[in-house]
């Protein structure tokens, strides 16, 4: 179960990004749909309307009426056309930039309104805190801010400026500097405070569905691996007798042939794939031995020696490289059999689209051991990558693949530029399904390794796109090394 189709030949790519599914701090809020805020202004207009009759009609205040009116038709005006629009697109979807528009048009016709009403002295001023907290709770923070400062300048302005508080003709009502000063603390407190609590509840409500998402993803991903062990323990079960076939028939074809002839080699690969097949079936069929105190840890360079070694064989050339502050050794870590079975594949996909070499390097630094696999291949495809690690994702025909596989195993018995041994695993017959770097990802990841890929060790080719892929598996140090 390899990934190596998880890469397109023809494409190269220059990436460096985490594929954990999720960056590491939460998007801000989108803003609300365009229906809600027509809704929301229709509630504010019929409101509006209904105070001020109210006051002109039947409290006879001597209320400004018309000029009221006009500043409450022109925001049922700015309602129809958002209506319109939302007719027009068939869809509403949240769009921050949108949301801060409009509250900010809402921001400033009750700044009128209120204006032409008594200003501060008006005790429906209080209203202005409404839009400011509504921005901080659905807005990107730098939206929110510009909306809180309009309220702020709008506070501002009406302190210096506004048409008296209408009141009955016969009542002389007046309200002393002091108390108009009074009330554009009160509104500024109220802005900046509501406004940062609503903010504050609505990033902690966000990281809570984040984390919650995360959550789902992650277990997800674990149940879809103990489906595929489910079908791994079902395979070695079924592919016993099988194989049990395949050499004994094989066997007797060596038995048939002449010692030196073609047909004779051909049939003693068949053998030694055949007891490969078997050693990996009985591996899968066994339960981990965690007790084994013997390799319950190794120095950093003989695990990465471990998981390269079943690869050589072919004409690349593997380097195996540990760095280190200077005057510290080399760390000791945990054999994890997560560790190598993850970092195995990985180095068998980078060997299987390297052009001459693959090199795997541990940095270990105080916080950190980093380690990172590259090539000088294609690298990955820029249409796969974003979906790279999730399971069944593969870019390789599968007649590419079966073409490659009876390609290698011809050329096992003559001379080669690649020899394909009991050691020296032939990974287009085990590509198509889109796998592996799955299952990598997924036992590195539970061992608290992040993965992330990139450009590796190609330079980059005439069209000047970047070649080689790397791969990089980082861990805190003590997830990983040995308590000394």
């Amino acid at each position: 179960m390899t990934s190596t189709e998880a890469r397109n030949a023809p494409h190269g790519a220059s990436y460096s990004e985490p594929l954990n599914g999720w960056s590491d701090a939460p998007r801000r809020g989108r803003g609300f749909s365009l229906r809600t805020l027509i809704v929301l202004r229709w509630l504010t207009i019929v409101g509006q309307s209904a105070a001020i009759l109210t006051a002109y009609q039947g409290l006879h205040f001597p209320l400004p009426l018309w000029p009221c009116l006009i500043v409450i038709a022109i925001s049922a005006a700015v309602n129809v056309g958002a209506m319109a629009r939302v007719r027009r697109l068939e869809a509403s979807l949240p769009d921050g930039r949108q949301t801060a528009i409009h509250l900010g048009f809402d921001i400033f016709q009750l700044g009128v309104l209120l204006a032409l009403t008594g200003g501060l002295e008006n005790p429906f001023c209080l209203l202005l805190v409404a839009p400011v907290t509504i921005a901080a709770a659905a807005l990107p923070a730098r939206q929110a801010l510009m909306l809180g400062v309009l309220a702020l300048i709008a506070v501002g302005v009406l302190f210096f400026w506004s048409e008296p508080l209408p009141w009955r003709p016969y009542e002389d009502f007046h309200l002393p500097t002091l108390y108009r000063l009074g009330m554009a603390m009160a509104l500024v407190t109220g802005v900046v405070f509501t406004a940062g609590y609503a903010w504050r509840v609505a990033a902690d409500a966000e990281k809570l569905e984040l984390a919650l998402a995360t959550t789902q993803d992650v277990l997800q991903r674990e149940q879809r691996l103990a489906a595929l062990g489910g079908l791994a323990a079902a395979a070695a079960h079924e592919l016993g007798t099988p194989l049990a076939t395949i050499q004994v028939v094989a066997k007797e074809l060596q038995r048939a042939s002449a010692p030196d002839s073609d047909a004779a080699e051909d049939a003693a690969l068949i053998l030694q794939q055949a007891e490969r097949c078997r050693g990996i079936l009985t591996q899968l069929s066994q339960q981990p031995e965690g007790d084994d105190a013997l390799y319950a840890d190794v120095s950093l360079k003989a695990l990465l020696e471990e998981v390269v070694e079943p690869h050589r064989g072919f004409d690349l050339a593997f380097e195996v490289l540990v760095k280190t502050p200077p005057g510290q050794p080399a760390p000791r870590v945990r054999r994890l059999p997560e560790v190598v079975h993850g970092l195995s594949t990985l180095v068998e996909n980078a060997a299987d689209f390297a052009a001459t070499t693959v090199r795997v390097q541990a940095v270990v630094d105080a916080g950190w051991i980093e380690i990172d696999i590259l090539d000088d291949g294609p690298g990955f495809a820029s249409d796969i990558l974003p979906r790279l690690g999730e399971p069944y994702v593969t870019s390789r025909p599968q007649g590419k693949a079966r073409q490659a596989l009876a390609a290698q195993i011809a050329a096992a018995a003559r001379p080669s530029k690649r020899r394909a041994t009991a050691e020296a695993p032939i990974a287009p017959s085990q590509g198509g399904m889109g796998l592996g770097f799955f299952i990598a990802r997924t036992l590195l990841e539970r061992t608290g390794g992040s993965v992330s890929v990139g450009q590796g060790l190609a330079q980059s080719d005439a069209k000047g796109s970047p070649r080689g892929a790397r791969v990089a598996v980082r861990w805190a140090r003590p997830a990983l090394e040995v308590a000394a």
